[in-house]
Formats: structure tokens, C-alpha cells, sequence
């Protein structure tokens, strides 16, 4: 039944893609749509980037992975401002979205009230996110996101 009402969802998009196009033109409707189209897509690539890759994320092999390790620390908390929450679904709750996945986007924020403790595990501020779009590598001895210009050091700077 999903698939049904994946495929009978896609074509109704086609439809009314194809409808406006006929209305405006196909030049005029790409000229507005794919502007809003590749802003939203950079906005998601971005969100799941940073709530993925930020310095003190955790990686392990199959013996030491841990499915509750894996949701805490392997995705942050992205505590964004409150009109960012609210555009991206509470998406910023991306550890406890990981950890109990069937949790409804608008209950997130509950998660954090009602478990305080979580609010300080991966926790990630937009400023921070923006220098996580640096960390590139993943070394394996320190366990952690490195700038490519810190990989070979003994002792690379740490961030708080």
C-alpha cells in the first residue's frame, strides 16, 4: 500500500508540475522553482552533514559499535534558535531522533525537558556547525574529525 501511495503521490507532483508549467511557461516556472529548489536541498545536505559530522562524533568498528553509543554520540543535538527549530521540524533533537526514531517531530523538544541530560550530550550551536564544515577526516588513533592540516600532527589543537 506504501508503494501505492509513494507512486500516486509522485504523479500528482508531475501533474501539477506539468499544469504550471502549461500555465507559465517552462522557463519562467524553472526560473522560480529552481532557486527554492536548490536552497531547500543545500538546507537538508547541511542539516544532516553537521548532525553527523562535527569533531567529537563517535565512529566504531562492528565489535565496538553500540546502537545507544551510536545515537547519542554519533548525531548531535543541533540547538539551533528558536525560528530555525521551527522551520526544520526540530530536527536539531537529532540524537533522541536516532535514539527513539518514532518520536514525532513536534514531540522532540519534550524529549529535552523531560531528560535534561540530554541537552548537554553532542551538543552543537549554529556557530560551532559552521567550523565543522572544515573537519574532514577521521583519525582513527584519536578517535575524532580532524582538518586535513592536522592529520599528520602529534598533537593537533582541541577545540572546546
Amino acid at each position: 500500500m506504501d508503494a501505492v501511495s509513494t507512486m500516486g503521490t509522485n504523479a500528482a507532483i508531475v501533474l501539477v508540475v506539468i499544469a504550471m508549467m502549461s500555465l507559465v511557461g517552462a522557463g519562467t516556472f524553472l526560473l522560480v522553482h529552481l532557486p527554492i529548489a536548490i536552497l531547500a536541498s543545500s538546507i537538508g545536505v547541511w542539516l544532516f552533514y553537521v548532525q553527523h559530522q562535527f569533531e567529537n562524533t563517535r565512529w566504531a568498528h562492528n565489535e565496538e559499535w553500540s546502537f545507544h553509543e551510536a545515537a547519542l554520540y554519533g548525531s548531535s543535538y543541533y540547538d539551533l534558535p528558536a525560528p530555525l527549530r521551527w522551520i526544520t521540524a526540530n530536527i536539531g533533537v537529532h540524537h533522541a531522533h536516532h535514539l527513539a526514531s518514532r518520536i514525532p517531530c513536534y514531540r522532540l523538544p519534550e524529549v529535552l525537558t523531560d531528560f535534561p541530560q540530554l541537552r548537554e550530550i553532542s551538543r552543537l550551536t549554529l556557530k560551532q556547525s559552521l567550523e565543522c564544515a572544515q573537519l574532514a577526516l577521521w583519525d582513527e588513533e584519536r578517535r575524532r574529525l580532524v582538518l586535513f592540516e592536522h592529520a599528520n600532527a602529534e598533537t593537533p589543537p582541541v577545540r572546546a
